[in-house]
């Protein structure tokens, strides 16, 4: 008669488990599996909790004030100090849904909405009384800040009277920050968690992996963050995802509250207003956006994996990471960063939304299955719709996608189920967006409405224009690649034509579909509006060099090729240092060969105006008369601007980039037309700004003059006051 059976189960590694101790956990993990949705609602509720109990409103650091004649009726007042710490032209205000009254460096400012005014301020406090309803607020733009207002946070203000005034940390709110931090982290978390199965079953060797390209990918833009200076659209980024951050943690969804760069949808500034809260300055913002970057370079790992080979995987992702472009726009508080991470995402959901399912005709026992993973793309594609519009691109690629890669027995069921992807989409951009809550096709029309405006001009193959061919995507593609990355790639073409199955298809058409936005006006500011692509291009590099060392039939063939290539955009990453916004291959000359030509664009962002403006400050004299340019050789003049000088002491024959110091500024003695002058800047060679500078000796304005130059170029891209910077950029 048998014995009783024992109390362990061998499992495959040898060891054994107590077959009762297995039970209590099973049963643990499935208790915990039913419950855990109320944590995430837990713990939302405990941030948002926390901040009530420490925040303090902006206008509760005013002290309160008796009413005067002049202030609007049901009005609270209150008065104090506004820290000013840049001194310079200050644009302050207030924005109210009904009448208000603001007293404030001997100006006076009654009206409802927003009403703004520009003082010109030295770096002290500054004494304000205000009057207005409880939902008012006040706003402004500090000195560097121009573009839409922001909310003037508690920190900036202060009860007492200038003399005695004293703030902790003015500029910044970092419990905001800090909650809102919490809250992406819960979001994401949760996602996770809905996913726990599946990611449970990648292998630990695409885990390494990708935290290997994430950790390349972050150090690579971390370095010198803000070495470039900055770009005209980030303080309308910046500013705006502050106030949306401030607005979620108010619980304030009232159409007064988001109508802040409304043109453009608001995951991306979410993301940026986290970073905003934390200090004043672009750091935190721009860390995110380098956090983003990486991770959508790292998200080819399992990618190209699922596709070819975890070979083909790394190198796709060490590629992307090291890539110029690629690094430019994860230091800049952009749509560009958030871009990458939705598009990789998409893809990566797509290529994996039919793992596990039986390839028979037994899939219909699992369609809930697929049907939940087909909703989750069509969530990610109406989130990065909700960061830029041109995102909405991703969905048809995700569309071709998941037909490609489904089993025979199972794509009529996914054909029929693509609207529910695209119903998904839609929904969450409604959601995720408070502005399209109650009247969504007419909020859309007015953001569309005011994203339809000409472009500025822009050289394009010797021609100056703001209508370029519907080659301009394809050209710009072409030149930005180091000449490395353009034969790895070439090889990965020729190795897709060679092969045609589902994996070069898909490679393919994550290259073709991002250039669908030729077909729309949108053909400006080189590759910002096709950046998919280059992720693309990443990958089909990464398929070229594994064709290559396949071929080779040598084992240490892989690793060499992949080195080879870390090593080469290292170098070259070092040499464009800090100004990868204006890189090109080496096959167009690099930047100077592209200027001398004017082939492309090239300082069209205001990478480096700071380092003008800070060279014509010190070495302007006092009362010197406008600036005149030198102009060693024929110079390259255009509508848009500019004038380009060679170095005095240039290396091998290279010009530098230029770079804007004004605008409409009064033509020297060199006979410039009127427009925007550039001076030469530091090369990317790392050369002394000093000797690049091709400003004349001869006379030049001091101090207020550059802070004007600069001004005036804004505005002229910026016509009016409460638009974006580069109003048909998304």
């Amino acid at each position: 008669m048998p014995g009783p059976r024992p109390l362990t189960d061998a499992e495959p590694g040898g060891a054994a488990v107590p077959r009762a101790r297995a039970l209590v956990t099973s049963l643990r993990w499935r208790r915990w599996g039913r419950a855990w949705g109320v944590v995430p609602v837990v713990l939302v509720v405990a941030l948002l909790g926390l901040r009530a109990l420490l925040h303090t409103d902006p206008r509760d650091r005013l002290r309160a004030g008796a009413t005067e004649p002049g202030d609007p009726p049901g009005t609270r007042a209150g008065a104090g100090s506004l820290a000013v710490n840049r001194g310079g032209p200050v644009i302050v205000g207030f924005v109210s849904p009904t009448r208000a009254r603001l007293t404030i460096g001997g100006r006076e400012l009654v009206g409802e909405g927003l009403v703004k005014d520009r003082l010109v301020l030295p770096a002290a406090p500054l004494g304000l009384r205000f009057a207005g309803p409880p939902t008012a607020r006040l706003v402004w733009s500090p000195v560097g800040r121009r573009g839409d207002p922001e909310y003037v946070p508690a920190s900036s203000l202060s009860p007492a009277e200038p003399a005695r005034a004293t703030f902790d940390g003015p500029g910044a709110t970092p419990l905001d920050g800090v909650i809102a931090l919490g809250l992406l982290v819960v979001i994401a978390g949760t996602a996770l968690m809905l996913a726990r199965r599946r990611l449970v079953a990648v292998p630990r060797p695409v885990w390494l992996a990708l935290a290997g390209v994430l950790a390349l990918g972050l150090v690579v833009r971390l370095i010198d963050l803000g070495g470039a200076g900055q770009t005209w659209d980030e303080d309308v980024n910046w500013a705006a995802g502050r106030n949306y951050v401030t607005n979620l943690l108010d619980g304030d969804f009232s159409a007064l509250a988001w109508r802040w760069n409304y043109e453009h949808p608001p995951v991306m500034k979410y993301l940026a207003g986290i970073g905003a809260q934390l200090a004043d300055g672009f750091g935190p913002a721009r860390a995110l956006s380098a956090l983003w970057v990486a991770l959508g370079c790292a998200l080819l790992v399992p990618i190209g994996r699922r596709l070819v080979s975890l070979r083909v995987g790394v190198l796709a992702g060490m590629i992307a990471a090291l890539l110029p472009p690629l690094v430019a726009h994860g230091q800049v508080v952009g749509h560009e960063a958030p871009t990458v991470l939705w598009w990789s995402l998409g893809v990566l959901l797509a290529v994996h939304a039919h793992d596990g399912l039986p390839p028979t005709a037994d899939v219909r026992a699992h369609r809930h299955a697929l049907l939940r993973r087909l909703v989750a793309i069509g969530a990610v594609v109406g989130i990065a719709t909700a960061s830029r519009f041109v995102n909405g691109l991703v969905g048809p690629l995700c569309v071709v996608i998941v037909l490609v890669q489904a089993p025979a027995s199972a794509r009529r069921l996914t054909l029929l189920a693509t609207p529910l992807m695209a119903a998904a989409s839609v929904v969450t951009l409604w959601a995720v967006w408070p502005r399209l809550w109650l009247h969504p096709v007419g909020a859309l029309r007015a953001s569309l409405a005011k994203l339809d405006v000409a472009h500025a001009l822009e050289p394009f193959l010797g021609a100056i224009t703001n209508h370029p061919p519907a080659s301009y995507f394809v050209v710009y593609l072409a030149c930005v690649l180091p000449l490395g990355v353009l034969l790895a790639v070439a090889g990965g073409l020729v190795r897709a034509a060679v092969r045609s199955d589902r994996a070069m298809v898909i490679a393919l058409a994550w290259l073709v579909v991002p250039l669908i936005v030729t077909a729309s006006p949108v053909r400006q500011d080189g590759v910002r509006y096709v950046m998919p692509c280059l992720l693309a291009l990443a990958l089909l590099a990464a398929l070229g060099l594994d064709g290559l060392a396949t071929r080779l039939r040598v084992r240490a063939a892989g690793p060499a090729l992949a080195a080879a290539m870390a090593l080469y955009l290292g170098v070259t990453l070092v040499r464009l240092h800090p100004y990868y916004l204006d890189a090109f291959g080496e096959h167009v000359g690099g930047a100077a060969g592209v200027a001398r030509r004017q082939w492309l664009e090239t300082a069209w962002w205001g990478e480096g105006v700071d380092r003008a403006v800070a060279f014509v400050n010190t070495h302007a004299a006092p009362g010197a008369g406008p600036p005149r340019l030198h102009r060693a050789r024929a110079p390259r003049v255009v509508p848009r601007g500019p004038v380009v000088a060679p170095r005095p002491h240039h290396r091998r024959g290279r010009l530098d980039r230029g770079l804007r110091a004004g605008a409409r500024m009064v033509p020297g003695a060199g006979g410039c037309a009127q427009g925007v002058h550039r001076v030469a800047r530091r090369p990317p060679d790392g050369g002394g700004l000093a000797a690049a500078v091709a400003v004349a000796r001869a006379s030049s304005t001091a101090g207020s003059t550059a802070a004007r130059t600069a001004a005036a170029t804004r505005r002229r891209r910026h016509p009016s006051p409460g638009s974006s910077p580069g109003s048909t950029a998304s």
